[in-house]
């Protein structure tokens, strides 16, 4: 099997990230003493200074992490709620059926800050100030900037210039796009950075003294303090046309905190895989699983016709009962126990057919009809691109594809699986005095009433952040994830099952022919679908593309190397292991 660089293996530890500065300071944590949870951390915060267009410090964050000690996976949830004053009354008083793509409206708390102490607190060593001092170092000191942050700048800079100044004040220094390469530095966030360092430091006693005073400078202190004032006072442009105030307040952020959760989870041939719950998108995993455990992958053979036909069918059936069900069971009753029960997906499975389905087809896992939002008729939507791990922006800053990936083991077995995003810089006005913008997740909620994610005040929105983690006969086997919006839990799926169907390692199977589907609704603003559509790397064999055709897939052929950016680490026969896809810029460090 051909692979683009060898799978790493070794028995100290192993990172992997969507930047390489950030994999390397990961290792440098674990090579001083630290753990996975101390190096998942670093590698996070080091993620918001170095790929500001897929993560921000005022973003949300999803986390998986087996502990040794606990012997069990948790799920942290990073991912904010709407402000109390949110809701489709106040949306409909402002004339908005669908809620903006960018600017202040669509805000909602800043988890990621909360999330990533809660990791730090409950299973990590060190202190604020030792897991912040690499990004610390790379805000003040400079960073080459990518040519993906200099492309999404050149889109959005008259944006800035015109409508959101405190932006072009950040983004834009001397007045213009920095280019690719440039010794990029944001002062104003990392001092920020270091005030919390300092708060955190001056409260003395426990490092979890510590931490709780670094989280409290966050939530409760002089940054919530200057967000609730700015989404106050300011109103800026948005991809409505219009101007719009925002609606957090200050007490909105101290009144919220990160949660552990047990993972969702389902067997399937002997391997148990943990998702997130139904706030996000990371159920569908598990629902492709449970449709496709009744045929034989094995068989059917990676990349054939038949191998895409089977899993493209599987994902719009998943994805379909995603948009009818899935929402912040806190608020709505998500029927996860009938999604995934065999009885409901091996009547489901008979759907599936021998050509492409155009119909999004929800199910009634529990004798309840099913209900779809209503759609927009027609949008001047974006076109999807042939691979979407990093964004797609518009001039008007909107966005799709935001994300993030990490993993880490360590040597003590600890493993983590986190999926940072939001607050990318080009979707919403930098608060002034702080350096970085808040996240706009609150554009994937529904302007309508009655649905499980309709918008409501403190409510999740059904995000599509989704770190996996995966045990092997009970024990802990794999933490892997990729960047990429609604596409996640399909790029994800296929390396999941390379592994297990086809004997590949971890490299082999991240480097095999890639694809996804467009077919379910967009999760991001203006909600757009592409009916039977496929895009697939132009690796497939001419007569696989060809057959799929024929069933009736709209097949598009997009570059050979543009499908996913997962990453994974492992612990295999006593053997730490790591790989990265070779299609972004993500690389695995280790021995």
């Amino acid at each position: 099997m051909f692979t683009t660089r060898p799978e790493l293996v070794g028995n100290v530890g192993m990172v992997t990230s969507s930047h390489w500065l950030a994999s390397a300071t990961g290792m440098s944590i674990l090579e001083q003493g630290g753990n996975a949870a101390d190096a998942a951390v670093a590698t996070g915060f080091v993620l918001q200074i170095v790929e500001p267009h897929l993560n921000g410090p005022g973003g949300d964050l999803p986390i998986l992490v087996w502990s040794e000690k606990d012997q069990r996976v948790d799920a942290i949830c990073g991912q904010g709620v709407a402000p109390q004053a949110a809701s489709v009354s106040r949306l409909t008083e402002l004339g908005l059926d669908l809620m903006p793509g960018t600017g202040l409206l669509p805000t909602v708390v800043p988890g990621s800050f909360g999330a990533w102490m809660l990791l730090l607190e409950q299973y990590g060593t060190m202190t604020p100030g030792q897991v912040l001092a690499p990004a610390i170092h790379y805000a003040a000191t400079g960073h080459p900037l990518q040519q993906r942050v200099s492309a999404a700048l050149g889109t959005v800079e008259t944006l800035f210039k015109e409508e959101w100044p405190t932006s072009a004040a950040t983004w834009l220094p001397d007045g213009s796009v920095p280019a690719e390469g440039s010794h990029f530095t944001n002062p104003v966030l990392a001092e920020t950075y270091r005030r919390i360092v300092a708060e955190s430091e001056s409260a003395g006693g426990s490092r979890e003294h510590k931490v709780q005073a670094a989280r409290d400078a966050w939530y409760r202190g002089f940054v919530a303090e200057a967000i609730g004032e700015y989404c106050q006072t300011a109103e800026v442009m948005d991809t409505s046309g219009e101007r719009h105030g925002g609606l957090m307040t200050a007490d909105d952020l101290a009144a919220w905190d990160a949660t552990v959760e047990e993972p969702v989870t389902f067997d399937y041939h002997g391997y148990t895989v943990c998702k997130t719950g139904p706030w996000g998108q990371g159920p569908v995993f598990l629902q492709q699983l449970a449709l496709l455990e009744g045929f034989d992958l094995a068989e059917m053979g990676v990349g054939s016709a038949d191998w895409v036909h089977t899993i493209v069918e599987s994902s719009k059936l998943a994805f379909a009962d995603r948009e009818a069900w899935y929402g912040d069971p806190l608020f709505s009753d998500v029927p996860l126990d009938g999604l995934l029960s065999r009885e409901y997906n091996d009547a489901r499975r008979s759907l599936i057919g021998a050509t492409a389905s155009l119909d999004l087809n929800p199910g009634s896992p529990t004798g309840r009809a099913p209900r779809l939002p209503r759609y927009p008729a027609s949008t001047n939507a974006m076109q999807y691109a042939a691979g979407i791990g990093e964004p797609t922006v518009a001039p008007t800053g909107e966005t799709r594809g935001d994300t993030c990936h990490l993993d880490v083991v360590d040597s003590n077995g600890m493993m983590i699986s986190a999926t940072p995003s939001g607050g990318w810089l080009q979707s919403s006005p930098t608060i002034p005095g702080l350096g970085f913008c808040l996240s706009t997740r609150g554009q994937m909620f529904w302007v309508e009433e009655g649905l499980p994610n309709s918008l409501r005040p403190g409510a999740r929105p059904r995000t599509t952040l989704t770190p996996s983690f995966a045990l092997r006969d009970g024990q802990p086997w794999l933490a892997f994830g990729t960047p990429g919006g609604d596409a996640q839990d399909q790029w994800t799926l296929q390396f999941f099952l390379n592994l297990v169907h086809s004997g590949m390692n971890l490299q082999e199977a991240l480097d095999a022919p890639g694809f996804h589907s467009t077919h379910m609704p967009s999760s991001f603003y203006p909600r757009d679908a592409h009916p039977g559509q496929v895009l697939m790397e132009g690796r497939f064999a001419s007569g696989t593309l060809a057959e799929l055709e024929r069933r009736g897939h709209g097949v598009v052929v997009g570059g050979d190397w543009t499908e996913g950016y997962t990453t994974a680490v492992a612990r295999d026969q006593g053997w730490l292991k790591a790989a990265a896809s070779p299609r972004g810029k993500g690389y695995a460090v280790g021995r």
